[in-house]
């Protein structure tokens, strides 16, 4: 077996592959953002991930509605990164004893989230318009500009006080 999967013989099969890894990884990012919004102290903090924990669970929606109109059943398949960025973040976050340096801690963990569903989304955007499948562009693109306008988001608050604050 490859590096990915062995019924990896088209773009195609990689573009489900790669559809079932970021459906995984929204799912396993519901699961982290309520942590995270628990551990946070800074208002304008907590308020962004609980603004993303339900803009995640429209995208998963809005996956779930790819998977069908590329005639698929919705299905995930284990995303070691997604699993790893988190895995660094709740061990990094278990350290810190300074809520202010945590916050710090859980933006700059919630950034790294943010560039891996950008990459992944900007390539399912291009691999839908090479398969002819413009619909399914037009979703994932969706999906692609929130998080770029969440990650924008966040780098506003990192650099307006939380990166000030735990300095």
């Amino acid at each position: 077996m490859g590096l990915l999967s062995k019924d990896i013989k088209s773009l195609d099969d990689l573009f489900i592959h790669t559809l079932q890894d970021i459906y995984y990884a929204e799912q396993q990012i519901t699961k982290a953002l309520p942590e995270m919004i628990e551990k946070a102290s800074d208002p304008q903090l907590k308020q962004a991930f609980q603004t993303h924990l339900g803009e995640t669970q429209q995208q998963i929606q809005m996956v779930e509605q790819v998977f069908r109109m590329h005639g698929h059943d919705p299905k995930g398949v284990t995303c070691p990164a997604i699993d790893g960025i988190i895995d660094e973040a709740q061990e990094i976050a278990g350290d810190i004893d300074d809520p202010q340096v945590l916050d710090a801690a859980l933006l700059a963990a919630a950034q790294a989230v943010e560039h891996y569903e950008i990459t992944r989304y900007g390539t399912l955007v291009a691999w839908a318009k090479q398969l002819g499948r413009e619909d399914c562009a037009g979703v994932l693109h969706q999906i692609l500009d929130q998080e770029k306008s969440t990650d924008q988001k966040l780098n506003r608050i990192a650099e307006s006080k939380i990166n000030t604050k735990a300095a």
